[in-house]
């Protein structure tokens, strides 16, 4: 097919022209023009520390797989702006992908590009892909040099778990400091509750005012069963003796006696002044009940305490390498076979349609 036929050709069917020249220009771009990257993958999941209390032991320390969401939270980072600027600190990035060894459609603008550009563009080169069946985290990265490619996803996994366990363990050590504070506060109102509670005792000279008053009233209800017995007696005396009779005075004075003695005791629990030893009981109760319950609030403090540093533990993330970030050994990207493959079909396509339009058009103005 000569010039002039392909001229002919062209000014008959110009849509297949344009077609023909930009598939020309795309395989010619994917199939010598663009230079090959570099791709290093690796696959990982995380782990977290899974401890029972009741049943503590290494291997409830080491078990326990995390969530996906912990994956899904790992791989939003992972794509963030903080760690694109994590990487070119360590990496240099934008230094490698403006080198001038790289065609001009796939090299980085400049080297002084916005970042929100360099992360679009850092987007084109690093895959992290989540597969929700197996629970793994799919990372890969691409770059025009091995080696630089494995550090990347290197960097990609440590600077993954730092960030998974700083943001686990800000939380929990918030929570820690709060319950120290607690536990700081519960302790002083424990010591204060004690100390009111032996100043109590050392003032009134009572180590148990509730153990007094239950020995009084023992003492109460024996006096009043021996005047009860005394009285049976001189009653039944009283049948055959007269009241001056020696036997009876005697058993009227032990009566007045043991009487006598029976208020006074009753006379320790009950008065009028306040200092009845009801009313020291009933406070020595009251702050002994404040004691007891200082007490309890701080031994339960100290357990949630203890519960909340162990659960600090467990937010540590370690993150599991099922492969390691593989050094590569061609360049595997872009997929020229592919690229040029899609070309092609796209291109005949959009030609096919465009020279069916026109005949239609042709068709409706005949």
């Amino acid at each position: 097919m000569n010039l002039n036929k392909i001229k002919e050709l062209s000014k008959r069917h110009p849509h297949w022209a344009v077609v023909f020249v930009v598939m020309f220009a795309l395989i010619f771009y994917w199939g010598i023009w663009a230079k090959g990257r570099y791709v290093s993958e690796a696959h990982v999941v995380i782990d977290s520390p899974q401890i029972n209390m009741q049943t503590m032991n290494i291997t409830s320390l080491l078990s326990g797989a995390a969530s996906a969401g912990d994956l899904l939270l790992l791989r939003d980072h992972m794509l963030s702006v903080d760690m694109m600027i994590k990487l070119e600190e360590q990496l240099s990035l934008r230094e490698h992908f403006t080198g001038k060894n790289i065609d001009r459609p796939a090299r980085l603008s400049g080297i002084d590009v916005p970042m929100e550009k360099f992360h679009a563009y850092m987007l084109e080169r690093i895959r992290v892909e989540f597969d929700d069946y197996a629970g793994v985290l799919r990372i890969q990265a691409q770059a025009y040099d091995p080696v630089l490619a494995q550090r990347i996803t290197q960097t990609l996994i440590a600077e993954g778990e730092q960030h998974m366990n700083e943001m686990g363990q800000r939380l929990a050590l918030e929570q820690v400091r709060f319950i120290e504070e607690q536990a700081d506060e519960l302790e002083q109102r424990l010591f204060e509750a004690r100390d009111n509670l032996l100043a109590f005792q050392n003032e009134h000279g009572l180590v148990s005012p509730s153990g007094t008053v239950e020995a009084i009233f023992t003492t109460v209800a024996e006096l009043e069963a021996q005047i009860a017995v005394l009285g049976a007696r001189d009653k039944a005396l009283a049948d055959f003796q007269s009241p001056t009779s020696p036997e009876r005075v005697r058993l009227q004075s032990e009566l007045r006696s043991l009487r006598e003695q029976a208020e006074i005791e009753r006379a320790k629990l009950a008065s009028v002044e306040g200092n009845a030893l009801n009313r020291l009981s009933s406070e020595f109760e009251t702050l002994q009940l404040r004691a007891q319950f200082a007490l309890e609030m701080y031994s339960t403090t100290l357990a949630a305490l203890e519960g909340t540093r162990v659960e600090a533990a467990r937010t540590l993330k370690q993150i599991s390498v099922l492969q390691q970030p593989s050094m590569p050994q061609y360049r595997s990207m872009p997929r020229r076979a592919y690229n040029i493959t899609i070309v092609l079909v796209f291109g005949i396509f959009i030609g096919a349609i465009a020279h069916l339009t026109r005949a239609i058009i042709r068709d409706h103005r005949a």
